[in-house]
């Protein structure tokens, strides 16, 4: 179980990244799956230095990861469950809900693992 320090943490992190549009534009590019920055750049009209730079940041907060793929690097979104949070975060955000397949499970740890001090979850 993650402790109050680690949760603030990674929701610190966490707003990092979406707090700037070009990283959301990343983060929401690398939904469809891997790509390289030069890509990246062509496709959201952005310098490749710009992107390089934008997905260090998402690399330094946890949230994406590379693969050397022969003598280039591709990004990509580190796993699945982090696929599994931005979608569900566009449905709340657009009031749509689309179940996943191990929803149950998922609710039952996040009501044992979120104690905020306030006695039972």
């Amino acid at each position: 179980m993650l402790t109050s320090e680690q949760r603030l943490d990674a929701i610190h992190r966490l707003g990092r990244a979406l707090a700037d549009p070009t990283r959301s534009r990343l983060l929401l590019a690398l939904l469809d799956g891997p790509n390289y920055p030069a890509v990246l750049a062509d496709q959201l009209g952005l310098t490749r230095q710009n992107v390089s730079n934008h997905l260090a940041c998402l690399r330094d907060c946890g949230l994406v990861r590379t693969q050397a793929r022969g003598r280039q690097v591709s990004y990509e979104l580190v796993d699945d469950s982090l696929v599994h949070a931005l979608d569900d975060l566009l449905n709340v955000v657009w009031g749509t809900t689309r179940p996943h397949p191990q929803e149950a499970p998922a609710v039952r740890l996040r009501e044992e693992s979120y104690d905020f001090g306030q006695g039972s979850p």
